[in-house]
C-alpha cells in the first residue's frame, strides 16, 4: 500500500437530457475521465436518458504546481454492452460504443484541500460537426491530501480505491484502444453507514437558485425565495379609480387613481402676536401633530396634509408658539363637520383672519390666516403638503425628500470635435534626445469629465513635422444650458508617461454653432496658447507664436442622444424642436400602490419596513412620488401624463427605498446615502389599445448574486389615448430614428460610448434638484449596464432565437411528415395543393397574403388582453448559477484581481458584442411574429389591410409582371434610390419585441 501526497477527485454526479443512441430510444451512459493520460470510467446506467452515478474517479497528481496548465477530459458514451441489461463497470470496446457528449475541465480552478466544494453544471460539446448531441452534466472536481485514497501497487492490473463516498468502486483504467480488451470484475466495497445527507435531486432543467439565509440587516431578506411561476405572473386588478360610481369633478383629469380623501390646512401668518422673537405654528389632528419651521416675521405658508382614514378627532386645532416654548400666545380651532369641501377645477380656497384665544380661553388681539378644507390627492396643495404619515420625519432635507416632484432632464446635444490639422507647431524639446525622432502629434479634448483623443498624425511625404494632419472627429454629450468649456491641448508623446503640451484652446460650449442637417459649418482656424496658465478664450485667429489649428466646431441637433437602451427607448425625437413631428397622443399613468415589498431596513424596534416611492421616466420627464413612509403596503394614488410623439415607446416606472429619510438632520455628508431599487417595469405604448384603461399589478423582479427574488407587487392604471388616428398610423411608416442617424451614422462604438456619457450628464444634472434624484436612480431607470456581458442575458437571447426558429423548423418536420406517407390523407391533400399551384401559379401570392390577413383576423379572439411584463423565464433568471450571477454584478474593468483582470475584460468586451447581436437577430424574428399576434393592435390592421390590398394587386397583376417590375426597381440606379430606409423597413422596426420584457 502506498500513499499519494496529492489526488484529483473527480466525481460525477449525473447528466440529463442525453440523446438516445441505442436505436430503441434510449442510452446506456458511462462516462470516461483523462487526465495526464490516466483514464477512469463509471459504470453504465442501463436504459436512461438521465442517469444518476454518483461515483468519485481518483486520479494521481504528479505536479501540483503544474494544474494550471493541465485539462481534464470527461467523455459520455453509450455502452452497447449495456443495452441489454448488463450494469458492469467494465470497459467495452472503443468499437462498442456511441459518442454521446465530451466536456474539457481546465484544473486551474480546481479547489485545493479544504475549500469549499460545490456541483458545476456542463453543457456537453460537439466531437465534431456532424455530431448529434445534448444534454448536460454535473460534476464535483476537487484535491484532497494523502490518507483517503489507497492505490493497489500490483502493476499489471492497478485498480483504484475511494474510500471516501457513500461507497467504494474499484474500477481498472482504460489504458488506450486494445483489440477486446476484457472486462475486469469491479469490486465493491460496502463502508459502515455513512450519515444520512440532504439528497441532489437532478432534474432536466436547471433548478432555480435558492437565497441563502441573512441577517436582518440585509435589505434583501430570504423571505423572497423563488416558489413557483405562479408568484411572478401578471395580475389583473379592479381598484375603484376615479371614487367609483359617486366620482366629482376631479375624476374628470384624476381618473386613474382611487380617490383619498385629506384634511388641509393652510396656515399662512399671524398678526398681532405679543410674542418677542421667532414663533411655530403647531397644528393638532388628534394624536397627530405638524409643526412649521420657525420664523420672526410670523410668516410661515405651510399646508398640512391628514389622511381622512387616520383621523380619530372631531376638531382640528391650530397653537402659535414662540420657539421652544410650551404655551401657546394663541389658540384657534375647527369643527370637523363645518368644514367645506373642495374639488378642483374649483380655485383654491382664499384663507382668513381668525381671531385666536389666549391661554385663558379669552378673545385677544392676536390673529392667525387660515383656512381649512377637505379634499383629494388632486388638490394642488397635495404635492407639497406636510403628510400626516410623515409625521417621524424631522429636518428640512429629509422632509423635501418625500415630497413628490416632476423633474425634467436636460436637453442633450452631440458636440462635434473635428480636428483638421495644425500649423507651424514648435516642439518643447530641442535638445539632442530629439534630433531624429519624429514626433507623435495628437489632439487631447476634455468637456467637462469627458476626455478623448485623436491618434497619431501620421507620417506625410509632403508634410513636415511641424504641420500634422489628421481629420478625425470626436464626439461629446453636452446639456442646456452650457456651462462647460472645450479644452484642447495638442501634445507630443515623447515617451511613456511624458507628453509635452505644444498649444492649448479654450473654447466656450455656448459659443459653439448649431446644426440642423447634414450641412457642414465653416472651419476656422484658432490660435495655440503655449503658456500653463490654463490657455486663452478663442476669439479670434491671431496668436503671437503663431502656431494654430484647424478645427470645425458644431453643436449637432439633428441627432437623438441616446441615454437608453434602442430597444426600450422612450423618445426617438431629435434634439433641435423645430424637426419635432406633431403629438399623436397622451399617456396617462396612475401609480396606485404597492403589496408584498420586502422589508428593506429596520427601525426604532418596531420591526422591518420600507420607505418606498416611484420614479417614472418617459421622454425628457422623470417623476417622482412621494415617501410613504413605514409600510411594505404604500398607496400613493398619484397620476401623471406624457405627450406621446411616438407610440413604439416604452415607459419605465421603477420602485426605491428612500435611504435619505433616516439621515440626520445636521445635513452630515461624510458618508454617502444611496436608495435602495426594489424593482422596475417597462410598459410598451404599441401593445396597449387605445384609451382603453389597465390595471394590473406587476411582479417587482430583482437580480442579486445570490438568484432573482420578488420584491413585491406594483399596482399601476395606464392609458393611452390617440388624438389623431392618422398621425399614429403615420408614426408607423416614419424611419425610427432622425434623418441624421441615416444620413452621417454614428459608429456601434461610438453609440455605446456616448451613451454612457449622456447617462452620466443626465445624473448629474438631476442631483443638482432639489431634492436631488440620486445617480443610482438614474442608472437603474437607463439600464446602464444593459451592453456589458453576461452569461445569463446571453442565454435568454440565444433561446429567444431558438423560439423564433421553431416556425420554420415546425413546417420543415411537416414537409418531412408529408414525404413520409405516415399520414396518407395529408400527403395526397397537399400533393393535390401543389398540383393546383403549379398549374395556376397566379393562385400562389393571393392565398400566401389572404392566409396571412385571415390568420392575423383568427387570432384576434386570442390575442393578448395584458400588456407585457418583465418574464422571469425569458430572462433566464431562474436556471442562473451563482457562478453567472457573479460575473453579472462583477465591475467592469473587473474587481476580481489583477492577474485575470486583462484577459477577463477583454473577453467580456467582445463577448458583449455578440450578446448584442443575439438579441438584434431575435428581435428582428419576434417583430415578424409580431405582424399577426395583436401584440400592437394598429399594426397588426395596418399589415391586415396591406395584405389583403397586395392579394388584389397580385390577383389583377400577371406574375410575369410583378417579377419583372420588381426586378426593374431592385436593379435601379443609384441617383433614383434614396438613402432614407423605405417605409416597409419603418414599419418593420417600429413592431414590438420581446426585448422590453426582459431583465
Amino acid at each position: 500500500m502506498a500513499k499519494a501526497a496529492e489526488k484529483l477527485v473527480v466525481e460525477v454526479v449525473a447528466a440529463h437530457n442525453l440523446m438516445p443512441k441505442d436505436g430503441q430510444g434510449s442510452s446506456s451512459a458511462y462516462v470516461e475521465v483523462e487526465f495526464e493520460h490516466q483514464r477512469r470510467r463509471t459504470r453504465a446506467r442501463p436504459k436512461e436518458l438521465n442517469p444518476v452515478w454518483n461515483e468519485r474517479l481518483v486520479f494521481a497528481v504528479s505536479d501540483p504546481d503544474d494544474l494550471p496548465y493541465r485539462a481534464i477530459d470527461v467523455g459520455v458514451y453509450n455502452d452497447r454492452a449495456a443495452s441489454g441489461g448488463v450494469a458492469g463497470g467494465g470497459g467495452a470496446a472503443p468499437h462498442g460504443r456511441n459518442f454521446l457528449g465530451k466536456v474539457r475541465v481546465p484544473a486551474a480552478g480546481v479547489p485545493a484541500p479544504g475549500e469549499e466544494v460545490v456541483p458545476q453544471l456542463f453543457t456537453l460539446e460537439k466531437r465534431s460537426l456532424f455530431s448529434h448531441i445534448r444534454g448536460e452534466i454535473t460534476l464535483k472536481i476537487y484535491r484532497t491530501n494523502s490518507g483517503e485514497v489507497v492505490v493497489k501497487s500490483k502493476p499489471e492490473k492497478p485498480v483504484k480505491a475511494v474510500v471516501s463516498g457513500p461507497e467504494v468502486v474499484a474500477a481498472p483504467p482504460v489504458t488506450g484502444p486494445k483489440k477486446q480488451q476484457q472486462q475486469q470484475p469491479v469490486v465493491a466495497v460496502q463502508p459502515p453507514p455513512p450519515q444520512p445527507e440532504a439528497p441532489m435531486d437532478i432534474l432536466p432543467p436547471p433548478a432555480p437558485v435558492l437565497m441563502k439565509p441573512v441577517m436582518l440587516a440585509d435589505p434583501y431578506p430570504a423571505s423572497a425565495v423563488f416558489s413557483g411561476p405562479g408568484d411572478f405572473s401578471l395580475k389583473e386588478t379592479r381598484p375603484r379609480l376615479g371614487g367609483g360610481t359617486t366620482a366629482d369633478k376631479a375624476s374628470a383629469t384624476y381618473d386613474l387613481v382611487e380617490q383619498m380623501q385629506y384634511l388641509y390646512v393652510r396656515v399662512v401668518r399671524a398678526r398681532g402676536v405679543a410674542a418677542v422673537g421667532e414663533t411655530v405654528a403647531e397644528v393638532k389632528l388628534g394624536n397627530y401633530r405638524g409643526v412649521t419651521p420657525a420664523t420672526a416675521a410670523h410668516h410661515w405658508d405651510q399646508v398640512f396634509a391628514f389622511s381622512k382614514e387616520t383621523i380619530q378627532s372631531s376638531f382640528v386645532e391650530v397653537f402659535v408658539r414662540a420657539r421652544g416654548s410650551d404655551d401657546h400666545v394663541g389658540r384657534v380651532w375647527f369643527d370637523l363637520s363645518e368644514v367645506p369641501r373642495r374639488a378642483p377645477p374649483d380655485s383654491t380656497l382664499a384663507p382668513q383672519w381668525h381671531i385666536m384665544e389666549d391661554r385663558k380661553g379669552e378673545r385677544g388681539a392676536a390673529e392667525v390666516m387660515i383656512a381649512v378644507w377637505f379634499g383629494t390627492q388632486a388638490d394642488e396643495a397635495f404635492a407639497e403638503a406636510w403628510h400626516s404619515k410623515a409625521a417621524g420625519v424631522h429636518g428640512y432635507g429629509p422632509l423635501g425628500s418625500i415630497k413628490s416632484k416632476v423633474y425634467v432632464a436636460p436637453k442633450l446635444w452631440y458636440l462635434r470635435v473635428s480636428v483638421i490639422e495644425a500649423q507651424d507647431l514648435i516642439p518643447m524639446d530641442k535638445g539632442p534626445m530629439a534630433i531624429g525622432r519624429y514626433p507623435e502629434l495628437f489632439v487631447r479634448a476634455q468637456v467637462g469629465s469627458q476626455m478623448l483623443r485623436t491618434r497619431p498624425a501620421p507620417v506625410a511625404a509632403n508634410r513636415g513635422p511641424s504641420s500634422p494632419f489628421w481629420n478625425e472627429d470626436l464626439m461629446f454629450v453636452v446639456a442646456e444650458p452650457f456651462e462647460e468649456f472645450l479644452v484642447l491641448s495638442l501634445e507630443d508623446h515623447v515617451s511613456p508617461g511624458r507628453d509635452d503640451v505644444l498649444g492649448r484652446l479654450v473654447v466656450p460650449v455656448s459659443s459653439i454653432e448649431r446644426r440642423w442637417d447634414e450641412k457642414l459649418v465653416v472651419s476656422r482656424w484658432f490660435g495655440l496658447d503655449r503658456g500653463t496658465g490654463g490657455g486663452n478664450v478663442a476669439s479670434g485667429n491671431t496668436n503671437r507664436f503663431g502656431s494654430r489649428v484647424h478645427l470645425r466646431l458644431s453643436l449637432d441637433g439633428g441627432y437623438h442622444v441616446l441615454d437608453e437602451a434602442t430597444a426600450y427607448s422612450s423618445d426617438l425625437r431629435p434634439t433641435g424642436k423645430q424637426l419635432w413631428q406633431p403629438h399623436v397622443g397622451v399617456l396617462e399613468l396612475g401609480v396606485l400602490g404597492a403589496t408584498g415589498l420586502i422589508p428593506m431596513k429596520a427601525r426604532d424596534g418596531r420591526g422591518a419596513t420600507s420607505d418606498a416611492y416611484c420614479v417614472a421616466k418617459y421622454g425628457q420627464k422623470w417623476i417622482r412620488t412621494r415617501t410613504v413612509v413605514d409600510s411594505v403596503c404604500p398607496r400613493w394614488n398619484e397620476q401623471y401624463t406624457w405627450e406621446v410623439f411616438d407610440p413604439c415607446t416604452v415607459i419605465t416606472v421603477g420602485v426605491f427605498d428612500n435611504c435619505h429619510v433616516d439621515k440626520p438632520a445636521s445635513g452630515n455628508t461624510t458618508l454617502a446615502v444611496r436608495d435602495n431599487c426594489i424593482g422596475k417595469v417597462r410598459i410598451r405604448l404599441s401593445t396597449l389599445e387605445t384609451d382603453r384603461v389597465y390595471t394590473h399589478a406587476y411582479p417587482l423582479l430583482m437580480l442579486h448574486p445570490s438568484g432573482v427574488k420578488k420584491m413585491g407587487e406594483l399596482h399601476l392604471a395606464v392609458r393611452f389615448c390617440c388624438g389623431n388616428a392618422g398621425n399614429m398610423f403615420h408614426a408607423y411608416v416614419r424611419p425610427l430614428l432622425p434623418k441624421m442617424h441615416y444620413i452621417e451614422p454614428l459608429l456601434v462604438r461610438q453609440v455605446e460610448s456616448l451613451r454612457f456619457q449622456a447617462t452620466n450628464v443626465v445624473a448629474a444634472r438631476l442631483g443638482r434638484a432639489e431634492p436631488p434624484l440620486g445617480r443610482e436612480v438614474v442608472e437603474y431607470m437607463l439600464d446602464h449596464r444593459s451592453h456589458l456581458w453576461s452569461m445569463r442575458r446571453s442565454k435568454a437571447n440565444f433561446f429567444r432565437l431558438v423560439t423564433v426558429l421553431s416556425g420554420p423548423i415546425t413546417i420543415g418536420r411537416w414537409f418531412e411528415l408529408v414525404r413520409s406517407w405516415n399520414r396518407p390523407v395529408h400527403s395526397c391533400l397537399a400533393v393535390f395543393t401543389f398540383l393546383v399551384f403549379v398549374t395556376m401559379p397566379e393562385l400562389i401570392l393571393p392565398t400566401a397574403f389572404l392566409a396571412m390577413a385571415f390568420t392575423g383576423l383568427w387570432r384576434y379572439r386570442v390575442r393578448s388582453r395584458h400588456p407585457p411584463h418583465m418574464e422571469m423565464r425569458l430572462s433566464h433568471a431562474d436556471a442562473a448559477t451563482v457562478d453567472e450571477l457573479d460575473e453579472e454584478f462583477d465591475t467592469f474593468p473587473s474587481s476580481r484581481g489583477d492577474v485575470v483582470r486583462f484577459r477577463y475584460d477583454r473577453l467580456r468586451s467582445v463577448a458583449g458584442r455578440v450578446q448584442t447581436v443575439v438579441g438584434d437577430i431575435a428581435t428582428q424574428g419576434e417583430r415578424m411574429q409580431a405582424l399577426l399576434s395583436w401584440r400592437d393592435p394598429r399594426a397588426t390592421v395596418l399589415f391586415s389591410i396591406a395584405c389583403v390590398l397586395a392579394a388584389v394587386i397580385a390577383y389583377t397583376i400577371p406574375m410575369k409582371v410583378l417579377v419583372g417590375l420588381w426586378g426593374l426597381y431592385a436593379m435601379r440606379p443609384p441617383r433614383f434610390r434614396s438613402r432614407m430606409p423605405s417605409p416597409l423597413m419603418n414599419f418593420f422596426r417600429r413592431l414590438p419585441s420581446k426585448a422590453d420584457s426582459l431583465l
